[in-house]
């Protein structure tokens, strides 16, 4: 009786969800530049000897920058969700931590992919990355529906839209993660043209932005 009474009370603040949620997501965006090395010259330093050292930054910076539009995007997303709830509960609330432990993991692929960034194994791990974070948070979105915690003057075809965008984005990371089988570069390019295209696309309302 008193884990029923528990049950029914726990994780109902959307607004500390919503704090965790920023916090990790702050925590993990900040992480990611400390992969990034001021270079060290060999003595006697010139321009050409950075430009060159800088120039061989940039298997670095690129998974840096898609890692931090990843983490927007699906920042963006999960706000969407609990700006859509009219409460929470329980449920919902391991759903986002579980959500948030794989947002944490988003450091450790991003320097793997940044170190091996021509390995095909390096490429398939940050994509099963990006592929565990569209999971939870089409997860955190059904059970929300299900669980009718969605607010009344949600409509069904935004709800069914936000599926679909979801299902979107991650059909066309996939396709993106099988092009390393030609080269790792072409999966990279085209990730980071996704992702741009969902941080830039335009504003259709407030549930159909991911």
């Amino acid at each position: 009786m008193m884990n029923h009474f528990y049950n029914k009370v726990a994780g109902k603040s959307l607004e500390r969800l919503a704090a965790l949620s920023d916090g990790v997501f702050a925590i993990a965006m900040t992480l990611l530049v400390l992969d990034l090395r001021v270079p060290d010259l060999a003595a006697p330093a010139s321009e050409g000897a950075l430009v060159h050292a800088l120039g061989s930054m940039l298997p670095s910076l690129i998974p840096y920058a898609m890692t931090f539009l990843t983490l927007g995007i699906f920042w963006v997303a999960q706000q969407t969700q609990l700006s859509a709830c009219s409460r929470s509960d329980r449920t919902l609330a391991w759903i986002s931590i579980a959500f948030l432990m794989i947002v944490t993991l988003t450091p450790f692929t991003t320097a793997l992919l940044a170190k091996y960034i021509t390995f095909r194994t390096a490429l398939l791990v940050y994509w099963l990355n990006i592929l565990m974070l569209g999971v939870t948070v089409m997860w955190m979105w059904l059970h929300a529906q299900r669980a009718g915690l969605i607010k009344e003057d949600v409509p069904p075809e935004m709800r069914r839209a936000l599926e679909v965008r979801i299902v979107l984005s991650q059909c066309l990371y996939a396709v993106g993660a099988a092009l390393c089988v030609f080269n790792t570069y072409w999966s990279i390019g085209f990730i980071l043209l996704v992702q741009i295209n969902y941080a830039i696309a335009p504003k259709l309302g407030p549930l159909y932005r991911l």
